[in-house]
């Protein structure tokens, strides 16, 4: 994010250091590069919390009647069907305006830095690219922590945490997403809990950096969780070193943090819930925006059937060899386990594993406003069963349900690239685990374990939409 002119002569001598020592100058450029970021956090942070929209004679509770929200949704359920007082519009909106206008300016200042003058047509079409996008970002993710403070007057989503978040994501968006130092992933990738290797200047853990964005902007209270018996059953067999293979549907961005907090509701956040490893398509990896969410993750980097034939005849073998050492790096850590038992230096856990076999996310029908799962593919269930035979551990398959679309609703068709709108809404989400599938036969029944998989899949997930369409009497 543009930089003053003392920087930009930081920069200038940077230059010649990195003649004489370049090594040294590389580690030095990220540090300044995120000292830079960090300024622009306090200045609007600063900026913020000297506004007016902090100040608010209300005490907690005294915000007055909360009434039906018109914002319209494919699932939108009863629980979340609120809108805030004048009072609280103002305040996220007074807050909305003065990030957004720090946003604009910061986006100028950039250009200009970058030798483009206002004047030129190619400064509004940049500008536009970069800010527009953005904006709508911004935007939707204060909506949806109005909501949630409407309801229930959390601080995780009073205006200033919703801005300090936003920016921490557009921050670690522009630091490892974008220019000349963007982040690389290999065919498999441990989650950051502390900063980058090989960069002492950065001591972030992107993983909880992941679950506090997109906690804040789920209604917990009233999602629905269910099979946490066969849960535990699956996290006992991991602790054991076997490995355990989750077949889910997959509706938004957010899907992983939506799997910790379900972890987490259920008791096990400490270590399951940082250590599953989740199968992801090349989007969450090249994607600017996307990026810091997947540095907290750990991932097995793969092209998804929807997408590996697109490109050139070279880029689609390039995807196919990334699969196939995706595959043989999967199969590595079947064998020989992921993490260590705190309790037995000696021991290990097993690979636990998220899978969506649909190859995506799940679209909304537009004709019907509803969105169905995904057909699981067969061939890709027919890998993992192939993968767990070959590790020579025992490995136990779960079908795993998942109502999450509301959360971050995807595009309502496939596209290849990367840079789709980004919608949120809060809302309660579902996670439902079935019993353990059975895993027998071969070749000849294949298609049969298949078509079981969705089976439990499709029955959880409509007994999970049922549930949560039920008024939630508590309050």
């Amino acid at each position: 994010i543009g930089g003053t002119q003392t920087q930009q002569q930081q920069q200038q001598q940077g230059e010649k250091e990195s003649l004489l020592n370049p090594k040294q100058s590389k580690a030095k450029q990220k540090k300044d590069k995120m000292k830079s970021l960090s300024l622009t956090l306090v200045t609007i942070v600063v900026g913020l919390t000297s506004s007016h929209a902090f100040v608010s004679n209300s005490k907690p509770g005294s915000f007055g009647t909360i009434t039906a929200n018109s914002r319209k949704s494919p699932m939108l359920f009863a629980s979340t069907a609120v809108a805030a007082t004048d009072e609280i519009v103002q305040m996220f909106e007074q807050t909305k305006k003065f990030f957004l206008a720090k946003l604009d300016e910061n986006i100028s200042q950039h250009l200009t830095s970058a030798g483009l003058s206002e004047e030129d047509e190619v400064f509004a079409t940049k500008k536009d690219a970069l800010y527009l996008p953005l904006a709508h970002f911004v935007t939707e993710y204060f909506n949806a922590n109005q909501v949630s403070f409407s309801q229930r007057q959390n601080e995780e989503s009073s205006p200033k945490a919703t801005a300090e978040r936003m920016h921490q994501a557009i921050s670690y968006g522009m630091a490892h997403g974008m220019g000349s130092d963007i982040y690389k992933f290999g065919v498999s990738h441990q989650a950051l809990r502390n900063g980058i290797p090989d960069d002492e200047s950065n001591t972030n853990d992107y993983y909880a950096f992941g679950c506090d964005f997109f906690r804040c902007v789920m209604d917990l209270p009233n999602s629905v969780f269910t099979g946490t018996d066969h849960l535990g059953k699956a996290l006992e067999q991991w602790k054991n070193g076997e490995n355990v293979v989750f077949l889910s549907n997959h509706q938004s961005e957010a899907d992983p943090q939506v799997v910790s907090a379900f972890l987490e509701q259920a008791g096990f956040g400490d270590v399951a819930a940082p250590n599953v490893y989740f199968v992801a398509g090349h989007k969450v990896t090249t994607d600017p925006l996307a990026i810091p969410f997947s540095m907290g993750r750990n991932l097995i980097c793969i092209h998804s059937k929807k997408h590996i034939n697109s490109g050139s005849k070279e880029e689609k073998s390039a995807k196919q060899r990334q699969n196939l050492q995706a595959m043989s790096k999967m199969l590595e850590m079947m064998r020989k386990g992921t993490i260590e038992d705190e309790q037995d230096q000696d021991k290990k856990y097993g690979c636990a594993l998220w899978v969506a076999p649909s190859g995506g996310r799940d679209r909304r029908n537009v004709e019907t406003n509803k969105v169905p799962i995904a057909d699981f593919d067969s061939k890709t269930i027919d890998m993992f069963r192939l993968m767990g035979n070959k590790s020579k551990k025992p490995t136990h398959f779960y079908a795993m349900s998942m109502v999450s679309y509301d959360l971050c609703p995807p595009p309502d068709y496939v596209e290849a690239g990367v840079g789709e709108t980004r919608n949120v809404r809060f809302t309660p989400v579902g996670v439902a685990i079935s019993e353990e599938l059975p895993n027998e036969g071969g070749v000849e029944s294949r298609h049969t374990f298949a078509e079981l998989a969705q089976e439990r899949c499709q029955e959880n997930y409509e007994k999970l939409l049922a549930a949560m369409q039920e008024p939630n009497n508590e309050e």
